[in-house]
């Protein structure tokens, strides 16, 4: 067998919260479109509903269900319905997470705690409670959704930074703890998109030139080139692959002194 067939996730069944809208909907699909069974969560039926026919439409199975990351009764729920429905789950995706642009001095406790538990304990939460089907079933394949902002300091938005740094460590303490049941856990960290969750602070004007300034490709990314990290990190070709970071960023982790 070629081995790029490693690449393919036929047979395999994947969770994604947050996988309704923006970079977690383009990861659900691309895993669908990869071959696995998806679920997308969110909290929102609507678009929980619009997801799932996309990826009916793709020929794979899938359910309808709504959960709020913070809550762990309706992970929970998540978890059982899922395994009722289709046995095991091969593949985690916490893409769920939220952000605002807000001056530090100006940050209250209710947004601190807002964005602290969506974007970490939601995926603290996740990577737990599925973590141990994974363990049972001696495999499993757990993909955080990082940031730029893990590995450098970003404009007025402290409490996602803290966050997303916080969520690049719980990686890298995972994927060495469970490397013993055979779960890897990794991360993608993207660079700029426009999504619906941030397109009102990129597009700022003084915020934008910062950006492509500062982004060798001189332009945001894609919601489709997001994918392609997914589907590898999902696969078997990446076995031997735990606690790495793919940057989508099209160079600005890289970036140094410019031209």
């Amino acid at each position: 067998m070629s081995y790029y067939r490693k690449l393919s996730l036929e047979g395999k069944n994947a969770l994604v919260f947050g996988g309704t809208s923006g970079l977690g909907k383009s990861i659900a699909i691309g895993l669908a479109e990869a071959g696995a069974n998806v679920v997308p969560v969110s909290r929102r039926a609507e678009e929980v509903r619009k997801s799932a026919e996309e990826i009916k439409s793709l020929g794979k199975k899938t359910f309808e269900i709504t959960a709020d990351v913070t809550a762990r009764d309706q992970i929970q729920t998540v978890i059982d319905k899922m395994l009722q429905e289709m046995g095991r789950i091969d593949i985690l995706v916490n893409s769920a997470g939220t952000t605002m642009r807000v001056p530090s001095f100006e940050v209250t406790e209710e947004q601190w705690d807002r964005v602290l538990n969506i974007n970490l304990k939601g995926t603290w939460n996740a990577c737990q409670m599925v973590g141990r089907v994974m363990r049972e079933q001696k495999y499993g394949r757990i993909i955080n959704i990082a940031s730029i902002a893990s590995f450098l300091s970003t404009h007025e938005v402290v409490p996602y930074a803290a966050s997303k740094g916080a969520v690049a460590q719980v990686t890298r303490c995972l994927a060495a703890e469970w490397a013993k049941y055979l779960i890897t856990v990794n991360a993608i960290a993207p660079g700029v998109f426009e999504t619906d969750l941030n397109k009102e602070i990129i597009n700022q004007t003084a915020r934008k030139t910062s950006i492509l300034s500062h982004t060798p490709m001189k332009r945001f990314g894609q919601l489709e080139e997001i994918k392609g990290a997914a589907i590898f990190l999902a696969s078997d070709a990446a076995s031997f692959v735990t606690g790495a970071f793919i940057p989508v960023d099209g160079g600005f982790l890289a970036q140094g002194v410019g031209e």
